[in-house]
């Protein structure tokens, strides 16, 4: 049996069992498990992440230290009626690439460390936090990622050296109005009323056109019980979003404003809180070289594609926000994703997970010393 078709049905049964047994973030410890089996048979050392979910697994020797990380958690959406784990995020894929990457390398005579982050809960946007204070990054000079994208960022066997996330905020709020008679609208303060004050201060804010940025609300509940009760009360939700993090900064700002002056204007208690926040990418011209080079040298240069900028957010940023001196970048692959990330039905071509962890081995094979 040749090597190549060793790595294919590797890769192929490692997909189909995390594809088939999603877990949700901070859950993911039945694949935690699997991934710590998958390194006992390889006879790769690694240690757990500890009171989280993850682990972190090591090669090679020397003081250099070349990082990748995967997270592994899923979705909860629902499928065909029913709610469930749901890996339409990708993330199977991801951890299945770089368990590619590591049955490439394990062999190799390195001449530095290379380091597999495992890491829990990006869909919530904490996990890289948790796995940063538990030392994922700790002597770690250069940091890479991988994730599939939509088609209409890449199609399949073009690859990305870096794609530019946006950053994002999230926010929850509620409103503490007075319910009233449909008939006497003047002795309640109605909380629709609240609701649409709020719709129309996102809709007038105004930043640069020049930088991609959005401000919606995402959720409102605002019931009254019966449809001749005016509302009184009321909760909703807001998604946040800029290209760069210093435009995201100035969008949270006026937002903060908008409401302050609301609740004013309505006499009404109004609460909110930022209840999660990640980082825009902050892209090492570096490390984005070295994953340019491994896609030539891997592939050829005619399967290398553009830097993407896209408006979707990852928490692996955070790395290089806690880290900044880190010299990191997120590998893009085309698989002829459809219809979108997230979509529940989300489906592409397996193939390219296979090239995916030829590129990786290649950039994580790279002498960091040299860049």
């Amino acid at each position: 049996m040749s090597d190549i078709v060793t790595l294919e049905e590797s890769i192929f049964q490692w997909f189909d069992h995390f594809h088939k047994f999603p877990e949700v973030s901070w859950k993911e410890f039945e694949t935690t498990k699997k991934i710590a089996s998958i390194l006992d048979e390889l006879n790769v050392a690694y240690r757990l992440l500890g009171d989280v979910p993850g682990l972190i697994a090591e090669i090679g020797t020397g003081d250099e230290i070349v990082a990748v990380r995967a997270d592994i958690d899923a979705l909860w959406q629902e499928v065909d009626g029913k709610w469930q784990a749901n890996h339409s995020c990708g993330h199977d894929a991801n951890m299945t690439m770089v368990l590619g990457a590591l049955l490439l390398l394990k062999d190799l005579p390195l001449q530095h460390r290379v380091r597999f982050i495992f890491q829990p809960a990006e869909e919530l946007g904490n996990g890289a936090c948790a796995a940063y204070d538990r030392g994922a990054v700790e002597g770690v000079s250069h940091l890479f990622g991988v994730h599939l994208r939509p088609i209409e960022e890449l199609p399949l066997g073009k690859v990305s050296p870096a794609i530019h996330h946006g950053a994002a905020y999230f926010l929850e709020g509620t409103i503490q109005g007075i319910d009233a008679h449909g008939a006497r609208p003047h002795q309640g303060k109605n909380a629709i009323d609240v609701i649409m004050a709020v719709q129309q201060m996102l809709n007038s804010i105004h930043l640069s056109p020049f930088e991609p940025h959005s401000a919606k609300l995402t959720k409102i509940i605002a019931d009254g019980g019966n449809t001749n009760i005016i509302p009184g009360n009321a909760s909703f939700s807001m998604d946040i979003r800029a290209q760069q993090n210093q435009q995201l900064e100035l969008l949270r700002s006026r937002i903060e404003s908008g409401l302050k002056a609301i609740q004013l204007q309505f006499e009404i208690d109004m609460n909110w809180k930022w209840i999660d926040y990640t980082p825009g990418a902050e892209v090492s011209p570096i490390a984005a070289r070295m994953a340019k080079e491994a896609i030539i040298e891997t592939l050829g240069e005619e399967h290398l594609a553009d830097e993407i900028t896209t408006p979707g957010s990852d928490d692996f940023h955070f790395y290089t926000v806690k880290k900044p001196e880190l010299k990191a970048a997120m590998i893009g692959i085309g698989a002829n994703l459809t219809p979108g990330l997230h979509h529940p039905k989300m489906t592409f071509e397996r193939s390219a997970l296979i090239d995916a962890a030829k590129v990786l081995a290649c950039v994580l094979e790279k002498n960091p010393k040299s860049e």
